[in-house]
């Protein structure tokens, strides 16, 4: 169950994209899909929500994206080159203005170099700059690290789609 909180948040993404003639695209992994299921919650959101990925597995980032396979051998789906890689695939293969990429360790199912709770997220308006942040969420649960993962999401997006962004 997605937090009323962030609803309140999606509705203030879309109200920025519209308000800047902006669509976006979602490319998801540990949140399996719940960033573009709180956008579309809103009524109203397909005229901002142009499409969303759901890239759980490394065959899917591959195949839907483009990530390269060897790029996740060497740093692992959860890094910061994958989140980078997802999100401007999420941007090649839709007809989106901006995008968000997440990938990370929900948990449980940790390792030593990959803890529970270890997000990487990106952002990207077409033809700017990748943006990427790290968080360690740490060992909240499953549940709250995919919530905090889509709060993060849509700040990320918000701040780009708001006043004073550039192309």
């Amino acid at each position: 169950m997605i937090d009323q909180s962030l609803i309140v948040l999606a509705e203030e993404v879309l109200r920025a994209c519209r308000g800047a003639g902006l669509t976006l695209a979602t490319a998801e992994s540990c949140t399996g899909g719940l960033i573009s299921g709180c956008l579309t919650e809103v009524a109203g959101s397909s005229d901002v929500v142009e499409r969303g990925f759901v890239t759980y597995s490394n065959l899917a980032k591959t195949e839907m994206l483009g990530v390269p396979a060897a790029l996740i051998a060497l740093h692992g789906a959860v890094s910061e080159p994958v989140a980078r890689a997802m999100v401007e695939g999420a941007l090649v293969h839709s007809n989106a203005d901006i995008a968000v990429a997440v990938t990370g360790v929900a948990g449980p199912g940790a390792s030593e170099s990959k803890p529970a709770g270890r997000v990487h997220l990106a952002v990207v308006r077409r033809g700017g700059q990748v943006g990427h942040l790290q968080r360690d969420y740490g060992s909240i649960g499953r549940n709250r690290v995919r919530q905090a993962t889509i709060r993060d999401a849509l700040e990320m997006l918000l701040e780009l789609a708001g006043p004073g962004m550039v192309a």
